[in-house]
């Protein structure tokens, strides 16, 4: 079977999605590739965050006319790809441009999301409650045997299963502490957010009440029991 190349997946026999023409750079990302070299020679031991810092404030402070310069270029590159895709879009058949078109919509989907994560690590939302298994997999990982990362997570999937309730229990019962250390985060994260006017990164109810520790079996058996009892006295308090 012949795997798919993630820098050139084939739409069909003859066409690739690497053959669309590439979008025109902005009018700053011009001066940035034009200047950079130059910054570069000026400044050997800038770091390249420092860089861009540097670049970024001098077009900041680059007359209008001298953007004008670069803004008129993109117009014309913006023009010619517009060409460029009639053309493209021209050979494709109806199959090709359908899966072109997903397989943008997935890049744009995957951008998004990787755009959200990078904000709410900004933001410094908790990080999630982890399960038992996973904090049996990250305390036994290194020792464990195996060629491979996947042969030793499968052969820690195959000890996990194996284990009794027993010993499984501790692992249990720190995810249960990590589920609540969880929650006690995301309420003073969410409070956080609500006085930032960002309430669009808050749970619904629904989502909290989903995600709060679950009740144990044990619990509810204890719990279902009392409720039977004080039933039944009630009942009886009723015959008397």
């Amino acid at each position: 079977v012949r795997h798919r190349s993630g820098t050139a997946r084939r739409l069909s026999r003859g066409i690739s999605s690497d053959q669309r023409p590439k979008r025109p750079l902005t009018a700053y990302l011009r001066f940035v590739m034009d200047n950079r070299p130059a910054f570069r020679e000026k400044n050997p031991e800038a770091s390249n965050l420092e860089l861009i810092k540097k670049i970024a404030g001098a077009w900041k402070e680059l007359p209008a006319s001298q953007k004008q310069v670069y803004e008129e270029a993109r117009k014309t590159d913006w023009k010619r790809y517009g060409e460029q895709m009639a053309a493209y879009k021209a050979q494709l058949t109806s199959a090709q441009a359908a899966a072109l078109k997903e397989e943008r919509r997935k890049q744009l989907e995957k951008r998004k999301s990787m755009r959200a994560k990078r904000e709410l690590n900004l933001l410094g939302k908790p990080k999630r409650a982890r399960s038992g298994f996973n904090i049996f997999l990250s305390e036994n990982f290194q020792e464990s045997e195996g060629t491979s990362p996947v042969a030793k997570l499968k052969k820690l999937f195959d000890t996990w299963q194996k284990m009794s309730t027993s010993q499984k229990q501790p692992y249990l019962q720190l995810a249960e502490d990590d589920k609540v250390r969880y929650e006690n985060e995301m309420k003073s994260w969410e409070a956080k957010m609500i006085e930032l006017g960002r309430e669009d990164l808050v749970r619904s109810k629904k989502q909290r009440l989903k995600k709060k520790p679950a009740e144990t079996a044990k619990q509810a058996e204890t719990k279902k029991k009392s409720s039977s009892g004080g039933n039944k006295a009630k009942l009886k308090k009723s015959e008397e």
